[in-house]
């Protein structure tokens, strides 16, 4: 069985991409959902999953002292360059990066490093199919390796139930979570907002995409906003080879979805709705092509 996986990312928070990932969950045939935006996720408030099972996640880990070993020498206060211990050689576990250089250096071996609980994996149902997401607890590291979690869930959710698509809603930017939800993606659908902050996080994603061969497409989502602006994102698009989507029209019916707590594509059939129809659309060929030109 093949499963084809869609990506749909921005360059920076707030250009709609999770309003047009719940509506490809509302038009796509039986897709699996995975909300890989683990720092700030949001895909639950539209899809209302029901909870199947959940399990915590193991991020970095802690430094943790045996004060019936420890003598306070100092060696580990002056060692740790994160300032994460205390003179009476207490961790602060927020600013503890794990890297065990304490562990190291400690001449008494009273300091190991410990598991600590960072977030939660969550396998769910939706209206539309399974919905794998997790939350990354406030202040906490690793998202990336969290998103990985979230993707082979999504990966066995997808074998489990004979589903053939899935449906991924990336994180902003190009750090870590970003590098982890693009591994092994078919293809890429950036949506971009028609301003100059959003013009410039695109063309981040876009040559992250690059480095890893991954064939993009663009949309510029409330294009009518800032016309000039949404056809200089088309036309620097074009001259990086990446697919350019038709525009997506600023409407208010995807704050009056987003309120009533349901998609935009449900919600009515107005010029986004409509627009997001066609995107679809558009998109499932282009997907289909790429994922053709892979197998040839």
């Amino acid at each position: 069985m093949t499963v084809k996986r869609l990506l749909v990312m921005s360059g920076k928070g707030g250009t709609g991409k999770t309003t047009v990932v719940a509506s490809f969950a509302a038009l796509a045939d039986r897709p699996v959902m995975a909300d890989c935006d683990v720092d700030a996720p949001d895909l639950h408030l539209v899809l209302d999953p029901d909870l199947v099972s959940s399990h915590i996640y193991h991020g970095l880990k802690v430094a943790q002292v045996d004060h019936e070993l420890c003598t306070l020498c100092g060696t580990c206060v002056s060692t740790c360059r994160f300032d994460a211990i205390s003179e009476d050689v207490h961790v602060d576990a927020i600013g503890c990066e794990g890297c065990g250089a304490c562990v190291l250096v400690c001449p008494e071996i009273a300091i190991t490093m410990a598991e600590r609980v960072t977030g939660e994996v969550y396998s769910s149902t939706t209206r539309f199919g399974p919905m794998a997401h997790a939350r990354l607890r406030a202040g906490e590291e690793a998202s990336g390796k969290l998103v990985m979690e979230v993707r082979k869930l999504a990966d066995d959710m997808a074998k489990e139930t004979g589903r053939t698509l899935e449906i991924i809603d990336g994180p902003p930017g190009i750090g870590c979570p970003a590098i982890s939800a693009l591994s092994g993606v078919d293809a890429l659908l950036i949506v971009a907002e028609p301003t100059l902050s959003g013009r410039q996080g695109m063309e981040r994603v876009v040559g992250l995409a690059q480095h890893f061969n991954i064939p993009a497409m663009a949309v510029v989502n409330r294009s009518d906003l800032n016309q000039v602006e949404a056809t200089t994102i088309e036309q620097w698009c074009r001259g990086q080879d990446v697919r350019v989507m038709d525009r997506l029209p600023y409407d208010d019916a995807a704050t009056d979805a987003m309120i009533a707590g349901t998609t935009v594509v449900e919600h009515g059939e107005g010029p986004l709705a409509k627009a997001l129809r066609t995107l679809w659309n558009d998109v499932c060929v282009a997907l289909d092509n790429y994922c053709q030109e892979v197998k040839g």
